[in-house]
C-alpha cells in the first residue's frame, strides 16, 4: 500500500442525509416524491446527474440538458445551504485521515461537487491533509465506472517526485457497492465501511469495517498486501 484514495459522502462527511433531503425538495417540486427507503435503496452512490437521470427515467418525465441542469442547480443549491449549517464528519475521520497524510500521499474520488467537498474539508480543518480531489466536474462517468478513482490516481502521480504509484498500491476506502466495483475495476483494494449499508450489501470489498474511528491502517496494510 503506498497511497489512500477517498469516497467523500458517506465516508468522511455524514451528509447522505442532507443529500436525500436536498434531492426530495428538489424533485417534490416537479411533482416526483422520492422516499428515503428508495434513495437509499436505489440512489445511493450516483453523482447528482446520476440521480435525477434515475429519478426522471422511473416517473417517465423528460430529461433534455436543460431540465438535468436546472434541477442539479436547484438541488446543489439547497445542500450548500444546509451543509453551512453542520459539521458533518463522522467520528474518528480526522484522526484517520491524519495518520493516512503522514504515512501516504491521499486523494478524494467523489461523485459530489467540488465547492461542496471544499467547503466540509475547510469546516473541519481537513483540506490541506489531500493532495487531490477527484469530484464530479472533473469526469465524464460516474462510478461504478472506474474513472473517477483512475483520474484521482492520475492527480496524485503529477505530484510524485520518484515512482509511480499502481493502481494496486492504492487502498479505497468506500460505503456503497457502485463505488466498491468501480475501484475494484480500477485495479484497486477496497476497504468498505458499513456508515450507510450493511456488511451484507458490502461483501465484494476486499476488507469491510464498522468504521473510521475502529479501523487501523497497519492491521489493513499487513492483511490486503502481506509480504
Amino acid at each position: 500500500m503506498r497511497a489512500v484514495i477517498f469516497d467523500f459522502d458517506g465516508v468522511i462527511a455524514d451528509t447522505e442525509p442532507l443529500h436525500f433531503e436536498g434531492l426530495r425538495r428538489t424533485l417534490a417540486a416537479t411533482g416526483i416524491s422520492l422516499t428515503e427507503s428508495d434513495y437509499y435503496t436505489n440512489y445511493l452512490g450516483f453523482d447528482d446527474r446520476g440521480c435525477i437521470l434515475e429519478a426522471l427515467r422511473v416517473n417517465h418525465r423528460p430529461s433534455t440538458d436543460s431540465i438535468v441542469q436546472d434541477l442539479m442547480q436547484k438541488k446543489a443549491v439547497a445542500y450548500l445551504a444546509s451543509i453551512r449549517d453542520h459539521l458533518v464528519i463522522f467520528p474518528g475521520v480526522r484522526e484517520f485521515v491524519e495518520e493516512a497524510a503522514a504515512a501516504y500521499p491521499i486523494a478524494i474520488a467523489s461523485g459530489a461537487l467540488r465547492p461542496e467537498i471544499e467547503l466540509i474539508l475547510e469546516q473541519a480543518g481537513l483540506r490541506k491533509a489531500f493532495r487531490h480531489i477527484t469530484s464530479a466536474e472533473d469526469v465524464t462517468s460516474s462510478k461504478p465506472n472506474p474513472e473517477p478513482f483512475l483520474h484521482a490516481l492520475a492527480g496524485l502521480n503529477r505530484q510524485q517526485i520518484s515512482s509511480t504509484l499502481a493502481p494496486n498500491n492504492c487502498l479505497v476506502i468506500e460505503d456503497s457497492l457502485p463505488g466498491i466495483r468501480a475501484a475494484k475495476a480500477a485495479g484497486m483494494k477496497v476497504l468498505a465501511v458499513t456508515n450507510t449499508h450493511t456488511v451484507q450489501d458490502l461483501h465484494e470489498a476486499d476488507a469491510i469495517s464498522p468504521n473510521l474511528r475502529e479501523t487501523r491502517l497497519a492491521e489493513l496494510r499487513t492483511r490486503l498486501w502481506p509480504s
